[in-house]
């Protein structure tokens, strides 16, 4: 599938069915991950699958954004590891999670599968639940898996703005 098309395709999933993703699959998902660009190539990504039913009950404590997927990802950054702007000491960690975070959303879609993008969950409670450490940052989590049959995008999916409305050429 072309690109474009494939990002017109996705969309937010919030309904899956039951059924397991292949561990073949999941790891197509973590490569493209892998392959994603962060800044300097410094990879500060940690990346967590819940796929235990123990793991994705502790997912509840943390959101009521999960979905009931049968499978999901907490996307973090390590804040000692990621690279850091000279001028300012901005941290590059937040900007690296959320471009991992898009490719491993395209992944799953080319792969056939739904996910949504949450960030509506609580940072220390997820901490605490998986045992992150301080330097261990959370961003996104992605539940993922086979979208149920009578999934469908939200009714706000489609409606975006002119390119004209956000672009200026100067």
């Amino acid at each position: 599938m072309e690109l474009l098309e494939l990002m017109k395709k996705r969309y937010s999933c919030r309904k899956f069915s039951d059924k397991c993703i292949p561990k073949e699959l999941i790891h197509k998902i973590l490569e493209s991950a892998r392959l994603s660009p962060t800044a300097v190539n410094f990879e500060p990504q940690k990346i967590l699958v819940l796929e235990s039913n123990d793991s994705l009950e502790k997912l509840k404590k943390c959101t009521n954004s999960h979905f009931c997927a049968p499978l999901a990802f907490i996307i973090s950054y390590d804040k000692n590891i990621c690279w850091k702007r000279e001028y300012d000491n901005h941290l590059s960690g937040e900007v690296d999670a959320a471009i991992i975070t898009t490719h491993m959303m395209l992944m799953i879609e080319e792969l056939g599968l739904g996910a949504t993008w949450v960030m509506h969950f609580d940072p220390q409670k997820l901490k605490e639940e998986f045992s992150l450490k301080d330097n261990i940052i959370p961003v996104a989590i992605l539940p993922c898996g086979y979208k149920a049959i009578d999934s469908l995008p939200s009714p706000r999916h489609s409606i975006r703005k002119n390119i004209d409305e956000f672009t200026e050429y100067i």
